[in-house]
Formats: structure tokens, sequence, C-alpha cells
């Protein structure tokens, strides 16, 4: 799992977010890696970097609404991940 603070988002907040992904996943007993990451390097290129040296079997990413003029202006990170992945992607939106 790889984990980036999101702009302007408080370090607590993220820490918080953070323990409650962790409770989840122990609880189904599943197994985990968490990593963060400083910014200014690529998102695309930290999780598939991570999935690669983790020998990981599935990458999920969460997906949110962009306008068409968004995505040609700031690219598309989840697009990347999709295509240039080296395991299987499954791409959730929120609810």
């Amino acid at each position: 799992m790889l984990v980036s603070q999101r702009r302007g988002e408080d370090t607590a907040v993220l820490e918080a977010k953070l323990d409650g992904v962790r409770s989840r996943l122990d609880e189904a007993g599943l197994g985990y890696e968490v990593r963060q990451v400083d910014r200014g390097r690529d998102v695309a290129d930290d999780l598939i970097d991570a999935a690669e040296a983790s020998d990981a079997e599935l990458i999920v990413i969460g997906l949110r609404r962009r306008s068409p003029v968004g995505k040609l202006i700031l690219g598309s990170n989840a697009q990347r991940i999709l295509l240039d992945a080296p395991t299987p992607v499954l791409a959730v939106k929120s609810a």
C-alpha cells in the first residue's frame, strides 16, 4: 500500500485515516505494507515501483470524477497506473 498526503491535508488527519485502514485490514486478516513517500516524485511511478519491489499481486486505486479538460491538463495518474502496472489493477470509485 502506498499512501500520499493530499495538498493541504493535516498530518494528524492523514495518520487518523491510516490508522482506520490498518484496523480494517488487520480485522480482515489481510497482509499489507504501508509506505509514505515524499512529495515531488510522480505518484504513478512511486506506486508502480512499490508494486514491483514488493512483488504485489494486485494494486487497488481510488478514482475521483474529473472533467475531460481536467484530465487533459493535469494528466491522469490512474490511467498511467492502469496501463503501466506490472500486476492487475482494481480501480474503485468513492461511494
